[in-house]
């Protein structure tokens, strides 16, 4: 889980993760959310996710992160997307009109910048993390992010004994427990998706299931 693995997995073209449309769940219930038009929407472990050229899409202001450099390479070269680049103790930034992406780590990125975001969207980024990191996410991060945040939280619960992460399973309960004290946590949809997951089958997986969280900072 060293940056190491990460970028030698974009190197590798070993993605899984990535996703070739935008996610199902986001356009369902990113709605519910009532984010206004024109407010920044933060992205943490954000790759090349296409989800950030639908929020430009509805008028948002992206602020994506990225630790692998190849990820945000070929997702600026992908859309043909020109970037004007500077440089900042958070990492490298990298804006293309409302989409703003940093090539750094999450957890060194400038408080000031977290606070202006009204949003967060996580669909890859807590459950890539280890137990280990998780708590430190949850505090260090979200801890930034400013009162009247809403954000849209996607995990994945699996037996853990059956798969090694990444992605990791993150139970409701540890959510409950990472994001309660400053968070109020709701649960929008919990659906079983191992049928449509043969990798996870191939694994030997007996069960799998997507879960997706409303979360608002009072």
């Amino acid at each position: 889980m060293e940056p190491d693995f990460w970028q030698q997995r974009w190197r590798e073209g070993r993605i899984g993760f990535h996703q070739d449309r935008e996610t199902p769940l986001m356009l369902k219930h990113w709605p519910s959310l009532q984010v206004p038009a024109e407010s920044r929407v933060f992205v943490p472990l954000a790759g090349k996710s296409l989800d950030m050229l639908w929020f430009v899409s509805q008028g948002y202001r992206v602020l994506g992160v990225e630790l692998a450099l190849p990820a945000i390479e070929q997702f600026l070269a992908e859309h043909a997307l020109h970037a004007e680049t500077r440089d900042s103790p958070a990492g490298r930034h990298y804006r293309a009109g409302d989409l703003e992406l940093v090539h750094g780590d999450v957890f060194a990125q400038d408080p000031a910048e977290l606070a202006a975001c009204d949003a967060v969207y996580d669909r890859a980024a807590l459950i890539a993390l280890p137990p280990a990191l998780r708590q430190r996410y949850a505090s260090e991060v979200y801890g930034r992010l400013p009162g009247g945040c809403r954000g849209l939280l996607i995990t994945l619960e699996y037996p853990q004994a059956e798969k090694a992460g990444p992605p990791f399973s993150v139970a409701e309960d540890e959510v409950r427990a990472l994001f309660g004290p400053q968070w109020e946590v709701g649960v929008l949809e919990r659906r079983e998706i191992l049928a449509q997951q043969p990798n996870f089958r191939a694994e030997g997986v007996t069960t799998l299931q997507t879960v997706v969280y409303q979360l608002r900072r009072p």
